[in-house]
């Protein structure tokens, strides 16, 4: 008996996203079911594909082979189908992006959900983490990330224009205090630190002209989430390192201050980022002419 089409898949995609649960949702099946797949596939083949542990799921050597003489065969099916797609008047199907929170904030209205209501055929997944993941092997269509954090080996697209953080804190915490003007001054300041992604406490950045500065800044808080720190800021819990589209309604209406504005010169800004391929999808074309279309303000 020969071996399914969604068989043949749920093995090769076991094997790139490295377990059945990732599989799963990619696949939109249950794990269950999944698992019920390779099964089949294996008992028609009379071999193990997978070495299965609670822990973990590795390709047995006879599965490295198997999965590496059907993955040519399975890709070029993939470009059919995309190019049957393509064939309709607009795309449709499932589009898996992966960014931070922040960028995700900043990207929700204006490009995603503008993309939505053009393409009314599509679906969007979009999953936030502060960490760099590989989406390629996750699974993920494309990612946005601030541009100097993309992988070299990625296509990147500008979406915001230059970006830029800004040093703000509310006027009842400034009203008995002296504005810092230069970022040593911080340090006689209670400021509100951020944890990152990797563990580290962030030292904020400054540079003006040939001058660079990392600094360790005081504080009783620590925060892991950008909303939470601009949050804090406004209720006066100290000064905040922030993004400055962010802070902008709030400095605007006054509730916020800035300081320090001559030591945070812009950089670039966020970039959708996809692997280098020869056959971009249709539904993943469409987002980058979408963003290149509507090229977001970030700082000014």
């Amino acid at each position: 008996m020969k071996a399914s089409l969604p068989e043949l898949e749920a093995a090769a995609t076991i094997a790139r996203l490295g377990g059945f649960r990732p599989a799963a949702r990619v696949l939109n099946v249950s794990s269950s079911a999944l698992s019920h797949a390779v099964a089949a596939l294996e008992s028609r083949l009379g071999v193990r594909l997978f070495n299965r542990t609670t822990r973990s799921v590795a390709l047995t050597a006879a599965g490295e082979a198997f999965v590496a003489d059907i993955a040519p065969a399975l890709a070029a099916i993939d470009g059919a189908v995309e190019r049957v797609r393509e064939s309709q008047a607009q795309p449709t199907g499932m589009l898996r992006l992966n960014t931070s929170l922040g960028a995700a904030r900043l990207l929700l209205e204006p490009l995603l959900l503008e993309y939505l209501r053009r393409y009314p055929g599509m679906s969007l997944e979009l999953v936030t983490e502060g960490a760099l993941i590989d989406i390629t092997g996750q699974g993920f269509d494309a990612g946005f990330r601030l541009a100097e954090a993309v992988p070299p080996d990625m296509i990147a697209i500008p979406v915001t224009r230059r970006e830029r953080m800004v040093v703000v804190g509310a006027p009842a915490y400034l009203r008995d205090r002296d504005m810092p003007r230069h970022p040593a001054d911080l340090t006689a300041h209670r400021c509100i630190r951020a944890r990152m992604a990797s563990g580290r406490v962030y030292h904020w950045e400054f540079s003006r002209q040939d001058e660079s500065l990392a600094i360790d800044v005081p504080g009783q808080l620590i925060l892991d989430e950008s909303g939470l720190i601009l949050q804090a800021a406004l209720d006066g819990a100290g000064l905040a390192y922030v993004w400055e589209w962010s802070a902008r309604p709030h400095l605007e209406a006054g509730r916020l201050l800035r300081m320090l504005d001559d030591w945070t010169p812009p950089y670039d800004g966020i970039s959708l980022y996809y692997p280098g391929r020869r056959h971009v999808p249709a539904k993943l074309r469409a987002l980058i002419a979408l963003a290149r279309e509507l090229r977001l303000e970030g700082a000014r």
